[in-house]
């Protein structure tokens, strides 16, 4: 089944439990430590997430905001790497959890798309979120992706004139990310990340400093 596959399942699973939108819980890989973002993971399908976004952390996350950042830190500090996190990602995948990949060009670049595709793929993920990938730069990417069965999913932001909107929506694999506010990402939502992320930091004992 390919991503795209994947993710319409997940969709109409939750349009079939009589839920008006699925739910995509958001975690960053590798925070507070890998075990314990896998148990997350876990917890949060089983409580009702339909997918799962598993942010890939980096040095320079210019979409994220000051809680995401931080955790970023912190599992880059305790030396999680993308190989780990699509570690991650498979333990996931093989338990039949919808994953979408999220993470930053550079990330991509320096291993080459067609590789990093190929990565994606032989972890079973079914999505990637490229928040710094603009529309004209995009070709590439959106054809290994497609040549590995990966959802490229763009995103839009509420200052989108129309005619870029419907140029980036053709483009869209598996769903399109609508980011409600400008700006940065913050807390809660049908994707829900700050919030969520803030909650593991502060069952920690003792807590990480996010």
């Amino acid at each position: 089944m390919s991503g795209v596959e994947r993710i319409s399942e997940a969709f109409a699973s939750a349009r079939a439990d009589g839920r008006r939108a699925a739910l995509m819980p958001y975690l960053m890989g590798g925070f507070p430590d890998l075990n314990t973002s896998f148990e997350i993971a876990r917890a949060c399908v089983d409580a009702g997430g339909s997918l799962l976004e598993l942010g890939i952390p980096f040095s320079d996350p210019l979409a994220d905001g000051p809680v995401i950042q931080a955790a970023g830190t912190t599992a880059l500090n305790a030396g999680v790497t993308l190989e780990d996190v699509l570690g991650l990602a498979g333990r996931l995948s093989h338990d039949g959890v919808p994953v979408v990949i999220m993470c930053y060009e550079n990330q991509i670049l320096a291993r080459g798309v067609e590789r990093f595709a190929d990565m994606l793929q032989a972890a079973g993920v079914s999505g990637l979120i490229v928040p710094d990938l603009p529309l004209e730069e995009a070709d590439a990417t959106v054809a290994a992706c497609d040549e590995c069965d990966v959802a490229l999913v763009p995103l839009v932001a509420p200052t989108t004139p129309d005619e870029r909107l419907e140029q980036i929506a053709s483009r869209a694999r598996g769903f399109l990310y609508v980011v409600s506010l400008t700006g940065t990402t913050g807390a809660d939502g049908v994707i829900v990340g700050s919030r969520l992320v803030r909650a593991a930091e502060e069952a920690m004992d003792p807590p990480a400093a996010v």
